[in-house]
C-alpha cells in the first residue's frame, strides 16, 4: 500500500523567524476576545494533515470563510505549535461545504445549521449571491416566507454594515466587539460620527468607555488638549468617581485627578469644567461646613443627575416629615395590648419602641443586623395599619429581597422599581410626583441597598400624608451605586430612629448569627465546629489558592448537597471579595460550570463561555427588559438561528440579542457586593491572603449575613482577621447630611 507523504508544520528556527504565508478554509473559531481581537482559529489548509491553529487580531472571522494570513511560525508553551498572524485577509466562501458552514455558523440571523443546509443544497456555490441580489427566491425553501426573508435580507446587509465598522475600529486600535453596539447608536453613519467625534461613544453607548474612544481619537489625530477630549475626560473621572459611591467629588481634588489621568495640562481641564457648568452637565456647589474635604473655596463639584438627586431626596423628606397623616390616631400602648393578644408574643422593650414610633411618626428608621426582630416589628405595624383600614405597599430594592419580605411577612411585597412602575414606552417611572403611589403607609427594606438615584425616584412618588418606615441594616456594605443613604439619614438625626441590638432567642442558637455578631464586633468568628449534628457555620482552613478553589468546587458539587440536601445550583451560592485570581468569581464560574453543568448547547460570547441552564447574573439595570443590576436568573433557550439567549429572572422570562451577552455573566460565584439584599440556603466564602485589597469587616459580615442555612468560610485565618480587623471605611462624598441641616 502506498503512503502519501503529507507536509507537516516546518521546525520552528532560531533568531529570526521567516515571514510566510497561509491560505486556507476557517474551521473553526477556538477563542474570540471582541475587546481586544485576539483570536484563536482553525485553518484548514491544503497540504497540511490537521487544521493549522491561526493566533493574532483577526475581525470578525466566521466558519467556512477563506483566510490569508501572513505571519509566522510560534511554539506556544501550552498549546504547542502556532502561527502568529500579523497581517491577514478574509474573503467570503466559495466551496459548498465552505458556504454551509459560513451560514450555519450564526452569522445571519433566520438561518441556523438546518435552513443553512437546506438554502445550500437548493443554489450551491450561487447561494450568496442568491441573498445579496435575489433574495425573493429564498421563499422557494420550506420554511421560509415572506417575513423570514426580509429577516435575512436586513440582517445580511447590517452584517456587511457592521463589519465595516470593525474593520474601521480594528484599523484604530480598537476591539472589534464594539462595532455592533455602534452600529446599534448610529446605523450607517457610524462611522462619520465616529470620526468627528470619538468622544461620543463614551457618552452615548454604554459599555464603552473614555479609553477606548481616547484610543480612537489618537489614531485619529485629536490633540491631548482637545476641548473635547477635556470635557469627556471630565465625565469619566466623575463617573468613575460616582461608581466608588461618591455623589460629589471636592473640585481641588477632582482638578488633579482630571489633570493626572488625561495627562493633560491643567488650565485645559478649568476651562472644560467651566464649560461643562455652563452646559449643566455637571453642578458646581459651595458647601456650607468647613470640614468635608472640599478645598479652596470649599466647592464640591457633581455630575448633574447626582445633584438633582440630593437636593430631591431631602426636600422630599422635609415634604413627607411636615404633612400630617389622615390615618386616625391611636393610642400606642392599647395599640401594643391588642397585638400582644393578637400574636401572643412579648416584645422586647426596643421592639416596642420602634412599633410606637411607627404608628406616631410620619417617617421612621429601623436599622439592626440578623437575629434582630426587623421582621416582628414589620409584621406587628403591618398587623396594626390594617386593623386601621389603611393601604400598605411593602418594597424592597431586589426581586430577591422582596420575595423574602414578602414570605416573612405573608404580605405581598414588590421591587422598588416594579412598585414605581416603570414604563418602556414612557422611558422613565409612572409614579412620580405628579402620579404619587396610593399608598397610607409605605415599609422599605434593605434601604442600605439604596443608592441616591433610586431613592430620589422613590421617595418623589411618595404621597404627603403618607406614613414611610425605612428598614435596614446600617452595618452592612453600601449600596453598588452613588451614596451611603440609610447611613447619612441615621447620622443626620433629622429622623427618629430605632436601633436594635438584641439577639432573639430563636436566633441566638444560630452560630451565623453569632457570628455575624462577632465580626460586626471586630471579634474573630467561633470558628471550631462540633461534633455530631450537623452545624450551620464552618470554617475550612486552606491558603494555596489552587487548592481552596478545589475544595470550594467539590463542596458545591459534592458534599454540601450530600450532608444537607441542598441544590448545587439554586441552593448554594459562592462568594467572592474579587473578580480576579484563582479564587475570584471569574475563574471559580469556570471551575463549577465545567462542573455542574454538563449541557452540550454552549455559546461563546465577549471571552466568555455560556450554557443552556447556565446560572447568570444581570450586571446593569435594564428598564427595557424589567431585569435589574443584581437578578439572578437561568438561561432557558439559546437559540442560533436568531441569535437569541432567553433567560428566566424569577419566572420573568428576557431575551437578549446576542449582542447584548455582555449585560450578564455565569453566577455559580459572585461578588459579596452583588449578593446584597439577596439570601442563599447555603452560602460557600473564600478569604485569602490575596484578597487582602477587599478585605474589610463590612465585607466579611455582609456575606455572612448572606447565608439562611449554611455558611461554609474557606481560606486562612491570617486573612479571616485582616478583613475583620479592617474597620477603616472608604469616605464617600456626599452632602446629604448637609442638605437634611441647610437648606441649599
Amino acid at each position: 500500500m502506498n503512503h502519501i507523504n503529507l507536509p507537516r508544520q516546518p521546525k520552528v528556527l532560531s533568531g529570526e523567524e521567516p515571514r510566510l504565508e497561509l491560505e486556507g478554509q476557517i474551521e473553526t473559531i477556538t477563542y474570540a476576545n471582541e475587546d481586544t481581537g485576539y483570536t484563536v482559529i482553525r485553518l484548514i489548509v491544503n497540504g497540511f494533515r490537521e487544521p493549522v491553529t491561526i493566533v493574532g487580531n483577526i475581525i470578525s472571522p466566521t466558519p467556512g470563510e477563506a483566510l490569508s494570513v501572513k505571519g509566522y511560525w510560534t511554539n506556544h508553551p501550552k498549546f504547542g505549535r502556532q502561527f502568529k498572524a500579523e497581517s491577514h485577509h478574509i474573503k467570503s466562501p466559495s466551496t459548498v461545504e465552505g458556504i454551509k458552514k459560513y451560514l450555519a455558523s450564526g452569522l445571519i440571523k433566520g438561518i441556523g445549521p438546518v435552513m443553512a443546509a437546506r438554502i445550500v443544497e437548493e443554489f450551491g456555490r450561487d447561494t450568496l449571491d442568491i441573498i445579496d441580489h435575489h433574495s425573493e427566491r429564498l421563499e422557494r425553501i420550506d420554511g421560509i416566507g415572506p417575513k423570514r426573508v426580509d429577516m435575512i435580507k436586513r440582517a445580511w446587509t447590517d452584517q456587511k454594515d457592521i463589519r465595516g465598522v470593525m474593520i474601521f475600529l480594528q484599523s484604530h486600535g480598537v476591539g472589534s466587539g464594539f462595532a455592533a453596539r455602534i452600529f446599534r447608536a448610529y446605523g450607517n453613519d457610524s462611522i462619520s460620527v465616529v470620526s468627528a467625534n470619538p468622544f461620543r461613544l463614551a457618552m452615548d453607548i454604554s459599555g464603552i468607555g473614555f479609553n477606548t474612544a481616547d484610543r480612537i481619537a489618537k489614531t485619529l489625530g485629536f490633540d491631548n488638549n482637545s476641548p473635547a477630549r477635556a470635557e469627556a475626560g471630565v465625565i469619566f473621572v466623575m463617573n468613575q468617581l460616582a461608581d466608588e459611591g461618591h455623589v460629589y467629588y471636592p473640585y481641588d481634588l477632582l482638578l488633579e485627578k482630571t489633570v493626572d489621568t488625561l495627562d493633560t495640562e491643567r488650565a485645559v481641564i478649568i476651562k472644560a469644567i467651566d464649560s461643562l457648568a455652563r452646559e449643566r452637565k455637571i453642578a458646581i456647589e459651595t458647601l456650607k461646613r468647613e470640614d468635608i474635604g472640599c478645598g479652596t473655596g470649599n466647592r464640591a463639584v457633581y455630575l448633574a443627575r447626582l445633584n438633582v438627586a440630593e437636593k430631591a431626596i431631602a426636600d422630599n423628606i422635609r415634604r413627607v416629615i411636615t404633612c400630617a397623616s389622615d390615618i386616625r390616631k391611636i393610642d400606642e400602648e392599647k395599640a401594643l395590648k391588642w397585638l400582644h393578644g393578637r400574636i401572643g408574643i412579648d416584645l422586647a422593650s426596643k421592639q416596642k419602641e420602634a412599633v410606637k414610633r411607627a404608628v406616631k411618626d410620619k417617617i421612621l428608621v429601623i436599622t439592626g443586623g440578623p437575629g434582630t426582630g426587623k421582621t416582628t416589628i414589620i409584621n406587628a405595624v403591618i398587623k396594626i395599619y390594617h386593623e386601621l383600614g389603611a393601604k400598605i405597599a411593602l418594597a424592597a430594592p431586589t426581586g430577591r429581597a422582596a420575595k423574602r419580605m414578602s414570605e416573612a411577612t405573608n404580605y405581598p411585597a414588590k421591587t422598588i422599581h416594579r412598585l414605581l412602575e416603570f414604563s418602556r414606552q414612557n422611558g422613565g417611572f409612572l409614579r412620580t410626583q405628579d402620579r404619587p403611589l396610593e399608598v397610607d403607609v409605605l415599609i422599605i427594606d434593605e434601604v442600605s441597598m439604596i443608592d441616591t438615584i433610586l431613592m430620589h425616584h422613590l421617595l418623589r412618588a411618595v404621597p404627603d400624608k403618607a406614613v414611610l418606615i425605612l428598614v435596614g441594616d446600617v452595618n452592612q456594605l453600601p449600596s453598588i451605586g452613588p451614596g451611603c443613604i440609610l447611613k447619612d439619614l441615621i447620622n443626620s438625626h433629622a429622623l427618629p430612629v430605632v436601633e436594635l441590638k438584641e439577639i432573639f432567642r430563636q436566633s441566638a442558637t444560630s452560630r451565623i448569627i453569632i457570628n455575624a455578631h462577632r465580626i460586626n464586633d471586630g471579634l474573630i468568628p467561633e470558628l471550631t465546629a462540633g461534633k455530631g449534628e450537623p452545624e450551620d457555620f464552618y470554617f475550612i482552613e486552606q491558603e494555596d489558592p489552587e487548592k481552596a478553589s478545589d475544595i470550594i468546587t467539590e463542596l458545591v458539587s459534592i458534599r454540601i448537597p450530600r450532608r444537607f440536601s441542598l441544590d448545587p445550583i439554586n441552593d448554594i451560592q459562592v462568594l467572592s471579595p474579587m473578580h480576579k485570581g484563582v479564587a475570584g468569581t471569574e475563574n471559580l464560574n469556570r471551575l463549577l460550570q465545567e462542573t455542574l453543568n454538563k449541557s452540550g448547547v454552549s455559546l461563546a460570547r465577549g471571552g466568555r463561555a455560556f450554557k443552556l441552564h447556565d446560572k447568570v447574573i444581570q450586571m446593569r439595570n435594564n428598564y427595557d427588559k424589567e431585569v435589574f443590576n443584581g437578578d439572578i436568573g437561568r438561561i432557558e433557550e439559546i437559540n442560533p438561528e436568531a441569535q437569541i439567549v432567553t433567560i428566566s429572572f424569577d419566572g420573568i422570562r428576557a431575551e437578549y440579542d446576542y449582542s447584548e451577552l455582555d449585560e450578564i455573566t455565569p453566577a455559580y460565584a459572585i461578588s459579596v457586593h452583588k449578593s446584597q439584599g439577596s439570601e442563599y440556603p447555603a452560602i460557600v466564602l473564600p478569604l485569602l491572603n490575596q484578597h487582602y485589597v477587599m478585605l474589610q469587616r463590612n465585607l466579611i459580615y455582609t456575606a455572612v449575613t448572606r447565608g439562611k442555612k449554611l455558611v461554609v468560610i474557606v481560606g486562612s485565618k491570617k486573612a479571616l482577621a485582616m478583613g475583620i480587623k479592617n474597620n477603616r471605611l472608604m469616605k464617600r462624598y456626599t452632602s446629604l447630611i448637609e442638605r437634611m441641616t441647610y437648606k441649599y
